[in-house]
């Protein structure tokens, strides 16, 4: 049921944001956006507190985008935190972001790296993945520096670790097991 009703919010945002004609740009900030307040615990909570005045949580939107997003984007994260779906805001910039690629007939690539990539290396990527899948790809890059190095893609139910991270853990099981 709450998988429907992200996907129903994420509908809605999008039919809004293509005749706005900023799909992409809204696309990309959604997504990241809602990768910062997965990541930060205090944000997050702040943003789905019913007990704090809704006046209070667009506020704290309002100075966290402010006039670095577009206003599609930003009415849009309002939106979903108005209606009281905080706590859900990345389960619904997910599927915007896999009903987006949908309607381009492409399959969506979450990267988690260590450090931002250039143009150059997500079309790389994007390639790699493409030609790995049998799909095309639509490519959404998150910056984790956790991974040590790296990258982490999934796509789909496909994940595909090839991060300093795994690799270390690997060395380790081995040294342990021996």
């Amino acid at each position: 049921m709450a998988e429907t009703l992200d996907r129903t919010y994420a509908e809605g945002l999008l039919t809004v944001v293509e005749a706005e004609g900023v799909l992409e740009r809204v696309e990309d900030e959604l997504y990241q956006v809602a990768r910062l307040v997965e990541g930060n615990t205090e944000l997050r909570e702040q943003l789905s507190d019913a007990s704090v005045p809704v006046e209070q949580r667009l506020g704290v939107i309002e100075e966290l985008l402010g006039d670095q997003a577009h206003q599609q984007t930003v009415a849009a994260v309002s939106y979903i935190v108005q209606a009281g779906r905080g706590r859900q805001l990345a389960a619904v910039a997910d599927a915007f972001a896999e009903l987006a690629a949908e309607r381009r007939s492409r399959a969506l690539a979450e990267v988690r790296t260590a450090v931002e990539l250039s143009e150059e290396q997500r079309e790389r990527l994007a390639r790699a993945l493409g030609e790995a899948t049998g799909q095309q790809i639509d490519l959404k890059v998150v910056v984790d520096p956790a991974i040590m190095g790296g990258v982490v893609a999934t796509v789909g139910e496909t994940v595909i670790d090839g991060s300093v991270a795994r690799r270390l853990e690997d060395v380790r099981a081995r040294l342990t097991s021996s």
